[in-house]
């Protein structure tokens, strides 16, 4: 999914869409229209690519899993080199070269995006586990307190203020964790973890802004993570051995695929950014963790014991009371912009 965090404070109900994951300045190029305040930005096709993005992130599980007998080591390491090659064939496709070089001799996101990169490769191996061992359930909870992971890192990271509605809906999530932890008698480490990489990951991505777009910003990140996924690859080859090429061709060609499975997402959510507002990403970036909660509960069968039904639906009352003020604050915004001065 990508991925997995803009601005904590203001627009923190909008930051699952960040990637998976993937935040949405970094994903908007410099010629999109960040602010998708436009009429055009209600399109239906600008839905259609929302949509479309966050139910492939939400089956994403589905696609490790039938990735078996691969571990997560390996799935990740085939995911960065692939992801890789598959965003140098649409640079050269899109004839992007000249401006990736340009952001190439640019120290600053140079280190900016390897430092992201970190980020999204704890991310993506701790997913890949997630949903390999069977614990999808806890990986969906990652994804739904994000947006909330991300206002409680603007407090500390950012200094930013909250409003009364954010430290109710900071507080009700802490509940939940101490819920699952002590009543589900497991430590959510795995759900923890996931936002909080993926809400760093954003602070991080924040700093470069318009200026790095989808495909560069994810080739920029899988080639400094590609040294570390080839001596991941050359690990595995020496201890449990390689699985590419040597299940079946079906598998074969799924673990082929690792490259698009990961970009073309993120390439529809970028498409999607430009043409709907941030509040409407909001909503929609529900989609990918509920559709995970269902992979999990009614396909997988994963055990849900009363303490993680409280626990998660005490989530979902803070993201409602989370919500709510997103959007109290967005119709606050605009009756401002419409007052005459």
């Amino acid at each position: 999914m990508n991925s997995p965090a803009d601005r904590p404070a203001a627009t923190a109900g909008a930051s699952a869409a960040d990637a998976g994951h993937l935040d949405r300045s970094a994903l908007d190029g410099p010629g999109s229209n960040g602010s998708g305040s436009n009429r055009s930005g209600l399109s239906r096709s600008g839905l259609g690519y929302a949509v479309s993005a966050y139910v492939l992130w939400g089956f994403l599980p589905v696609y490790f899993i039938a990735l078996a007998p691969s571990g997560p080591v390996e799935i990740v390491a085939w995911r960065i080199l692939l992801s890789l090659v598959f965003c140098a064939l649409l640079l050269a496709v899109t004839r992007g070269w000249r401006a990736f070089w340009t952001l190439l001799r640019d120290r600053r996101v140079l280190f900016t995006m390897g430092a992201a990169g970190v980020l999204i490769f704890v991310n993506w191996l701790t997913y890949v586990y997630a949903a390999v061992s069977g614990q999808v359930v806890e990986a969906a909870l990652g994804y739904f307190i994000n947006p909330i992971v991300t206002v409680f890192l603007g407090v500390f990271v950012l200094r930013e203020r909250l409003s009364t509605m954010q430290w109710v809906a900071v507080g009700i999530s802490i509940a939940a964790v101490v819920v699952l932890a002590v009543g589900h008698g497991q430590f959510p480490w795995i759900a923890l973890l996931l936002a909080f990489s993926f809400g760093f990951y954003g602070l991080i991505k924040k700093r470069v802004g318009h200026r790095v777009d989808a495909v560069s910003g994810l080739t920029l990140e899988t080639l400094w993570l590609a040294p570390v996924a080839a001596g991941l690859l050359w690990w595995v080859a020496a201890t449990n051995g390689l699985t590419m090429g040597t299940v079946s061709p079906w598998h074969t060609v799924l673990l082929a695929c690792a490259g698009a499975v990961t970009a073309v997402p993120l390439l529809l959510f970028a498409a999607a950014s430009r043409r709907l507002p941030l509040v409407h990403l909001g909503f929609i970036q529900y989609f990918a963790p509920f559709i995970q909660f269902l992979v999990g509960v009614l396909i997988l069968r994963e055990p849900m014991p009363l303490e993680r039904w409280i626990g998660f639906a005490l989530v979902w009352v803070a993201l409602v009371v989370l919500t709510i003020d997103l959007v109290r604050n967005a119709r606050a915004a605009r009756k401002l912009v419409a007052e005459p001065v």
